[in-house]
């Protein structure tokens, strides 16, 4: 078996009503691929409908430290993505490195 550097964190949020994420999937989700030296997201997917705005999401996430706190990507897509999901992307990611973070402390 091949020896993992990485980990999958999810997080969700509701999807703002009245949109096409909320009409499909209810919530806003991501799912960030974490490596666990450096603690950068080396992936991400998330539960967007139109596949460029996945893949601009990708562009705005992938790379980042999650050491360097949530301030500098938040502004980042806010400055970046203007949709009515904005908010719930924010919180589905703030939950997501919540998550990360209380994994990394258990062990």
């Amino acid at each position: 078996m091949e020896k993992l550097t990485s980990v999958l964190v999810t997080g969700y949020a509701k999807a703002p009503q009245g949109t096409s994420m909320y009409e499909i999937y209810r919530h806003a989700g991501i799912v960030l691929e974490i490596e666990l030296k450096t603690h950068t997201i080396i992936d991400v997917e998330f539960t967007m409908v139109a596949d460029l705005t996945k893949k601009f999401f990708k562009k705005l996430v992938v790379g980042y430290s999650l050491e360097d706190g949530l301030d500098g990507l938040i502004s980042r897509i806010k400055q970046f993505y203007f949709a009515p999901s904005q908010q719930a992307i924010i919180v589905a990611l703030q939950s997501a490195n919540q998550r990360y973070w209380e994994y990394l402390n258990v062990d």
